[in-house]
């Protein structure tokens, strides 16, 4: 029995924008959204839990869900990488400031 997970596959953003627009086109053909949802998954190839994310997202990003947007979520992803590189510096100038501190102590006792 193989567990592996298989790879997801990479979609473009004009594949999204295309199946969330004929999601939003055949709803009305549909009892429900996630029947809508269902249909479009199948013809483009990807799950519906997939595309229904997509929904979720452009819902998100155009004010009609409440939520983080895509700009949002990206803006925080930067600040998080920022964050990261801060402290890397911040602990590299506490190493160097800790050493330079020290070899001033030894000059002093050796004077």
């Amino acid at each position: 029995m193989n567990s592996m997970k298989k790879k997801p596959a990479k979609y473009s953003p004009e594949v999204h924008e295309r199946a969330v627009r004929m999601v939003a086109e055949c709803r009305g053909d549909h009892p429900s959204q996630w029947a809508a949802i269902e249909s479009i998954a199948a013809k483009i190839g990807c799950t519906p839990q997939t595309l229904h994310g997509w929904v979720r997202q452009h819902e998100r990003n155009t004010g009609q869900r409440s939520g983080p947007t895509t700009a949002d979520q990206q803006r925080v992803k930067e600040l998080e990488r920022e964050v990261r590189e801060l402290r890397k510096v911040n602990e590299i100038l506490k190493l160097a400031s800790a050493f330079f501190a020290q070899a001033e102590l030894d000059r002093r006792f050796k004077s």
